[in-house]
């Protein structure tokens, strides 16, 4: 089927840019080498006006730097994405090359940090004390930055990330086209009458209970996430924990388990959820509507997200997407954002998580 790959014209409107929230948007000072922003902490930071060295403790942030065009700018590289991320090394092979920041453990390496001199560090948002702990000892604006999930704040990171480093132009691209993306899949979804969305319980976090609050992905494939109005266990996180009871009275249509992992190491898997004599009376377990999804690996990444949703959607209403190749389109947007052929394919065959899709 020919979709959703159309130009949106409306997407390519100046104001789609403009849409970011302004306290992320940079200002001025009276001296031209240094500029303020404002971070996911709602901290206002003085950073260089000219970044030339980045250091990136969140992988998110390293992706989209990559992503951007200004993997250059990079000096370090922490443990997950030098580890465990099997996409990124195919995507930077150059990651090899840098000094390791990190450890397993996510503490940092203060010598190293302090002898890669770089003019800007980003953390993580959840990490507020080592962002202020990093930057109070190292003399070195350390940013908390995270989308947290949020399409809006995925969006206005990348301008934000371009502005810093030089790379504008390559923002909006990425931006224009996420959009356009995410507008051609839900002009198909689009309610009509008699239209029925599935009812989706995620079981992520390894754990059967554990649940987001909020996962845009679903809402944006035109699911429900049952999950939705929960409150968070704590601040600062989109997760809870309930009850097998709860998902039972639930009832839900399709049940999701994160798959973001190589098969040998998942912890819930789709036989025990079929499996478990507490949920043979849910609609999805004797359907046989339990999937794998790729939900986040270690935040966002801007690629996956794209696929993750024209994933779903094509589990959520198989009629309506039943000409779409998800490996093919996989492949499509990995390589715009980018640049290198068959991600999604490698990334498909590691995962072992999607088969139906190619079904």
């Amino acid at each position: 089927m020919k979709i959703f790959i159309k130009k949106i014209l409306s997407i390519a409107a100046i104001g789609l840019l403009a849409a970011s929230l302004c306290s992320l948007l940079p200002a001025r000072l009276a001296g031209q080498d240094q500029r303020t922003i404002t971070d996911s902490l709602s901290r206002t930071l003085t950073i260089p006006a000219n970044v030339k060295r980045v250091l990136s403790l969140q992988s998110e942030i390293t992706r989209l730097i990559v992503a951007l065009g200004a993997a250059d700018s990079l000096v370090g590289i922490d443990y997950f994405l030098r580890t465990n991320d099997r996409l990124f090394r195919i995507v930077y092979p150059l990651q090899a090359q840098l000094p390791l920041t990190s450890m397993a453990d996510y503490n940092v390496n203060m010598e190293t940090l302090t002898r890669l001199n770089p003019d800007i560090i980003f953390g993580a948002p959840e990490d507020r004390q080592v962002c202020e702990s990093l930057q109070a000892k190292i003399k070195v604006p350390v940013v908390a930055l995270a989308s947290m999930g949020r399409f809006d704040r995925l969006l206005e990171e990348t301008k934000l990330l371009g502005d810093i480093l030089n790379r504008k132009e390559r923002a909006a691209e990425l931006t224009a086209y996420f959009k356009e993306i995410i507008a051609g899949i839900q002009n198909i979804v689009l309610d009509e009458p008699g239209t029925k969305k599935p009812r989706v319980y995620l079981t992520f976090y390894g754990g059967l209970n554990r649940t987001p609050v909020f996962y845009e992905p679903v809402n944006a494939a035109g699911g429900i996430n049952l999950a939705q109005n929960l409150l968070p266990s704590s601040l600062g996180v989109d997760k809870t924990v309930v009850d097998v009871e709860q998902i039972i009275k639930w009832n839900p249509d399709i049940i999701l388990i994160h798959g973001n992992y190589p098969p040998r190491e998942r912890i819930v898997t789709m036989e025990n959820v079929l499996r478990d004599p507490r949920l043979a009376a849910v609609a999805a377990v004797k359907n046989k509507k339990v999937f794998y999804t790729f939900g986040f690996w270690n935040w966002w990444d801007m690629g996956q997200v794209l696929v993750e949703t024209l994933y779903l959607a094509k589990l959520f209403y198989p009629d309506k997407f039943a000409g779409v190749q998800i490996n093919k389109e996989g492949n499509k947007i990995f390589k715009k954002i980018y640049g290198v052929d068959s991600l999604y394919s490698s990334l498909s065959k590691f995962l072992k998580c999607d088969e139906w899709a190619h079904e």
